[in-house]
């Protein structure tokens, strides 16, 4: 039988949608299995100056199609000291607190590797990132939202871009991984896809626009993840708008408008899915996993293997975006 009678969750690194409806779903398992429920307001931070407040089922209502983290969020250096992690650790006990769920990415995850590497409260992780990049769950809360809002921006540039003759370059999410540019640019039709784990040369890339004019093509867009190897979108324009001037060229980056907004049903179902399996998988006795689902199954991946260092690009979705923009 589980010692487990009382959690915490909190929201850690950059939000992303559906985060909380992830809190929304912890919070109504913790009570389904008679659990006292804590929430840690911004993060590791507030873990160490002891900023918990209580979370009845009730207080999660009309949060589940809201954007954000009703927890807030933040970026803690001082968790990774020995001190920082001491005193989150006092405050964890002081609040009786026997496990943690933390929503967050790469770097919320280290941080609780780390401290479950020292400390005895079990912490268990539920990817929240829209950038897609963690090993050991097909798709983050977050990333089906923001690629649907990169789809929309860029349905309405391309109706701009054709109005004028221009080519735009549109810069997305994506300082050390390719997947929301990849997927959003496939799925916008774009004429190229530039991304950080595959070289961009840019001969190459006047090329494929020099084949688009000739086939008369009014306007084309280019995808640029902010972390291609060749700059972002702007020093990439540059470049290309000194040797390829048939085109009115055009930046634009869409920034932080991919993280905000109201999840996508598909990031909700996705919260509640992992939410209620983090819970359960805490009960019975997992920790130091992250809760991730494969093929449809729910899968528990150490904190250690779920970084974004493991993942690779879908190399057939590469294959398909040359196909199509050619």
């Amino acid at each position: 039988m589980s010692k487990i009678k009382k959690i915490a969750v909190l929201t850690s690194g950059g939000d992303a949608p559906g985060m909380n409806a992830c809190i929304r779903a912890v919070v109504r398992a913790g009570h389904f299995y008679n659990l006292e429920v804590m929430g840690i307001v911004k993060g590791y931070s507030g873990m160490i100056d002891g900023n918990f407040i209580e979370m009845g089922a009730h207080s999660v209502s009309n949060i589940i199609h809201r954007g954000g983290t009703i927890l807030k969020t933040a970026r803690c250096k001082e968790f990774m000291t020995e001190e920082g992690m001491n005193k989150a650790y006092q405050q964890l006990k002081s609040q009786k607190i026997d496990a943690v769920v933390v929503i967050g990415g790469d770097g919320t995850f280290r941080g609780a590797n780390a401290f479950s590497n020292t400390y005895d409260i079990p912490f268990i992780g539920i990817p929240g990132t829209i950038d897609n990049d963690l090993f050991g769950t097909d798709f983050t809360i977050g990333y089906d939202t923001a690629i649907n809002t990169v789809v929309q921006a860029v349905d309405k540039i391309r109706d701009t871009a054709e109005s004028h003759d221009r080519l735009f370059f549109i810069e997305v999410m994506g300082r050390d991984a390719g997947f929301i540019a990849l997927r959003s640019g496939i799925g916008v039709g774009a004429e190229a896809i530039l991304i950080p784990e595959s070289k961009t040369h840019i001969d190459q890339l006047i090329t494929l626009l020099e084949k688009g004019w000739k086939r008369k093509k009014t306007s084309s867009i280019v995808i640029v993840a902010e972390g291609d190897d060749a700059g972002g979108a702007f020093a990439i324009a540059e470049k290309v708008g000194e040797k390829f001037k048939q085109y009115d060229t055009r930046v634009t980056v869409l920034g932080h408008i991919q993280r905000g907004g109201s999840p996508s049903c598909m990031d909700r179902l996705l919260a509640g899915k992992l939410g209620v399996a983090a819970v359960e998988g805490l009960l019975n006795g997992e920790q130091k996993v992250m809760v991730g689902l494969i093929h449809k199954s729910i899968v528990y991946t150490p904190f250690e293997h779920s970084t974004k260092h493991h993942v690779e690009i879908n190399q057939d979705l590469l294959r398909i975006a040359e196909i199509l923009s050619s």
